[in-house]
């Protein structure tokens, strides 16, 4: 059993908080685990393993776009011809150190002090662990990674941008190997390069796709191998996109979902891209934004719930009020 972990049906808060933090590198531990003997490593029961996950799904990077949420497949849990292994996929980034400036790091070490002096001994050793290392990156003043938790930091690897920078120079094409977290498998593909972008300080390969036959964004860290091919690309050269505005781009199959928004989630037009916006005399905000994950538009009305209502289509409201009763119910 992991040390801290607590037996029977966990409750409150800090619990509530605690459980996801220690659940998210006790599997990436355990690559494939199944959820009883998780439940049983854990020291809880089956039931709130698998309640801690459903809260995972709207975890994540700051965006909340499909690549920015961790993932987990619910459907071999909770499917009857499920295997019931613990499957969790787009989180790789929390193998990554962390990026603070030494104003970050400052206030990290001010919170973390005030947690210790009602901690237990063991999660004193941890917080003591973490203090040392912040206290190092905010001596430095400038930003540094911060590898938090004993947890070894991965990144996109040398010999891979090394590659993609030579094969988009010259024009030649690429061989890759690409993690696909949504499908959590490997795919080897052939690729135009078109050069390196960056958003939010994360690197992708702008490159046009043989196997999709279509543009794609490859993001540099989980191309786990590239090869320079001696063949000339075959699409029109182009210039990489601008990605300042965000990776969203319309797709064909997107839909148009209205919003109507109270004023604690104002801030929903200035951070996602929206077709329309008009603000009501309740001072509520009405706005119309593209939609085509409908998994993305779920995660995003959880987390404003109960500050957004969707007006239409019907069928979007109905399945988001599916959504909320079954999160609901998590907590009886």
């Amino acid at each position: 059993m992991i040390s801290g972990a607590t037996s029977g049906s966990p409750g409150g808060a800090r619990d509530q908080v605690a459980r996801p933090l220690q659940l998210v590198p006790f599997l990436h531990r355990r690559d494939g685990i199944r959820l009883d003997d998780a439940a049983q490593a854990l020291g809880v029961p089956p039931a709130q393993v698998l309640a801690d996950l459903k809260v995972l799904l709207m975890c994540g990077l700051p965006g909340g776009y499909p690549d920015d949420l961790i993932d987990v497949d619910l459907d071999a849990l909770e499917n009857e011809d499920g295997d019931g292994v613990i499957r969790v996929t787009n989180a790789d980034y929390l193998s990554r150190p962390l990026r603070l400036t030494p104003t970050e790091a400052s206030a990290l070490i001010v919170a973390l002090r005030a947690l210790r002096a009602g901690a237990d001994e063991t999660t004193r050793e941890v917080v003591d662990r973490t203090i040392g290392k912040l206290e190092a990156a905010a001596d430095q003043g400038t930003a540094l990674p911060v590898e938090v938790a004993g947890v070894e930091p991965v990144g996109p690897s040398p010999t891979v941008r090394a590659a993609v920078e030579d094969a988009s120079t010259r024009g030649r094409q690429l061989r890759i190997t690409y993690y696909v977290p949504a499908r959590d498998e490997e795919s080897d593909r052939i690729v135009d390069p078109r050069g390196l972008v960056t958003n939010r300080n994360v690197a992708y390969l702008d490159a046009w796709c043989h196997t999709a036959a279509a543009p794609r964004l490859f993001r540099l860290d989980r191309i786990h191998a590239a090869e320079v091919l001696e063949s000339a690309v075959q699409t029109a050269a182009e210039e990489p996109r601008d990605l300042s505005a965000g990776l969203f781009q319309a797709a064909e199959d997107a839909r148009t979902v209205t919003l109507r928004l109270a004023s604690q989630a104002r801030w929903v037009p200035e951070y996602y891209p929206v077709e329309a916006i008009r603000e009501l005399d309740s001072g509520e905000l009405l706005i119309e934004i593209l939609v085509a994950d409908p998994r993305w538009l779920m995660r995003l009305l959880l987390r404003l719930a109960p500050y957004a209502t969707v007006v239409g289509p019907a069928d979007v409201a109905r399945e988001f009020t599916r959504a909320t009763q079954q999160a609901l119910s998590l907590y009886s």
